[in-house]
């Protein structure tokens, strides 16, 4: 399978191949793990290993199909957020529920989770010549999220539940705040929009490069660095 080896200066599927092994080592720690967390933080650390071993599965086959093709493997990719992110908001719920967070929420989280990416797939693919459009209508979407981690009723229901949470869901608030905001930069360099209608590199094959490197790194940093936190929560809280 010649056509399947990582050249030295593939970076796109070098990093295809680090997102996959750093995905499926961290699934491997959190279900290892799982029987030496307490029973109120089990299932926030079961959440973080299904997050990053539906991502080292899709990882897998995006590796292949790019290095196969020499394409970017969009959709895959957007199959992977579609169940992963909504997973990354449920986190938020699950650690303020004893505060008393509401099921509302939950469902605020997930459909502004789906409405940032369904949009950013019409952007990226179906919809190109008005990219700038349906990215307006994702970071509108992903700013509702922010908001609603950092002032919203994720943050008030975090004070609430005590100093650990607090401090773990600022954590996670950062990480949406900066983690996620690379996946604008992404969408920036990968679609024909570019900024307000400037793009930023001119030859499209290296526009695809770039955008999917800059995805798979905020991919494993934002995945593994979820779970993390909320595994050093299940460790402190008590």
């Amino acid at each position: 399978m010649e056509h399947l080896k990582i050249a030295s200066d593939n970076y796109v599927a070098f990093t295809f191949f680090i997102g996959t092994m750093a995905m499926m080592a961290a699934s491997v720690f959190f279900f290892f793990e799982l029987g030496n967390t307490s029973q109120k933080w089990r299932t926030s650390v079961l959440v973080s290993g299904l997050i990053t071993f539906i991502a080292a599965v899709h990882y897998y086959y995006m590796r292949g199909y790019n290095l196969e093709t020499g394409d970017s493997p969009t959709f895959f990719r957007y199959v992977d957020w579609i169940l992963t992110v909504p997973l990354m908001c449920v986190e938020f719920y699950l650690i303020t529920k004893k505060a008393g967070a509401k099921i509302g929420l939950l469902w605020k989280l997930i459909f502004a989770s789906l409405v940032m990416l369904v949009t950013g797939y019409f952007g990226e693919t179906i919809d190109r010549d008005n990219s700038v459009m349906w990215g307006i209508i994702s970071g509108a979407a992903y700013f509702y999220i922010a908001y609603l981690v950092w002032f919203g009723e994720v943050s008030k229901l975090a004070q609430d539940a005590g100093p650990q949470v607090a401090k773990a869901t600022r954590v996670l608030a950062w990480f949406v705040l900066v983690g996620w905001a690379i996946y604008p930069l992404g969408y920036i360099l990968g679609t024909p929009g570019g900024l307000f209608g400037i793009q930023l590199v001119a030859d499209p094959a290296a526009a695809s490069h770039a955008m999917d490197i800059v995805y798979n790194i905020a991919d494993a940093i934002n995945k593994i660095g979820f779970g993390l936190v909320i595994y050093a929560l299940s460790r402190n809280e008590d």
